[in-house]
């Protein structure tokens, strides 16, 4: 009771956890490595409460190992990044400068300096 509270704050921590697994999604600057260290301290999370998803309540999700599936966001991070640095270093390397021109003689800017 001292280490995991009562069963009613328990109950309140896992549908928190359920809550926030239910509800996971990566969040907007953050890599692959920062997204899959908070999805499995939630797991971790959940199943220290003894709450664990089965097979049949996550039916609708291809089971792929843990370990592949992180190797594989990750590969597909590094490749979008890449390409967007590609991207970036084309249009640096595309910009134009053009300098406005005039026609005028020479002695008339001789003379305005005069």
């Amino acid at each position: 009771v001292t280490y995991e509270g009562t069963n009613q704050v328990k109950d309140a921590k896992i549908n928190m956890l359920v809550r926030e697994y239910e509800m996971f999604s990566m969040k907007e600057n953050e890599n692959i490595s920062s997204m899959f260290v908070r999805f499995t301290n939630i797991i971790n999370s959940l199943q220290s409460l003894n709450k664990c998803y089965t097979k049949k309540e996550a039916k609708d999700l291809i089971t792929l190992p843990l370990e592949e599936l992180l190797g594989s966001l990750m590969t597909h991070e590094m490749t979008i990044k890449n390409h967007e640095d590609d991207e970036e270093h084309d249009k640096k390397r595309k910009k134009v400068i053009a300098f406005k021109s005039s026609t005028a003689d020479s002695s008339e800017e001789d003379s305005d300096d005069e």
